[in-house]
């Protein structure tokens, strides 16, 4: 088993930024990658960002050019920096980690993009 918990989120303006972060804990040796989704009212969930264990990113391209995703394998945490935030990015964020066939869920932060 693997528990996620994220931090980090909260209100912020149009233009702004925020980094969430997830800590991983329990079997992380069987974690291959990790990432955030998001979902806003209404919508299904989406991937926001994707990191391997090796590095390797991939992003949804709403957010190209505008979120980084980062990951430290000694923490056990990944991160994701959110710039130029806009009402469009509202929505509960999940951190999540794939493990073998597995897929780990966080309880979700939310992110509130006013204008």
């Amino acid at each position: 088993q693997v528990q996620l918990v994220e931090s980090g989120g909260g209100l912020v303006q149009a233009g702004g930024s925020l980094r969430l972060s997830c800590a991983a804990s329990g079997s992380i040796f069987s974690i291959n990658a990790m990432g955030w989704y998001r979902q806003a009212p209404g919508r299904q969930r989406e991937l926001v960002a994707i990191i391997t264990r090796g590095g390797v990113s991939n992003y949804a391209d709403s957010v190209k050019g505008r979120f980084t995703i980062s990951r430290d394998n000694g923490a056990n945490t990944v991160y994701l920096q959110m710039n130029s935030l806009n009402p469009e990015d509202t929505a509960v964020y999940y951190c999540n980690a794939v493990g073998g066939w597995v897929n780990y869920w966080g309880q979700g932060t939310q992110v509130t993009v006013s204008t």
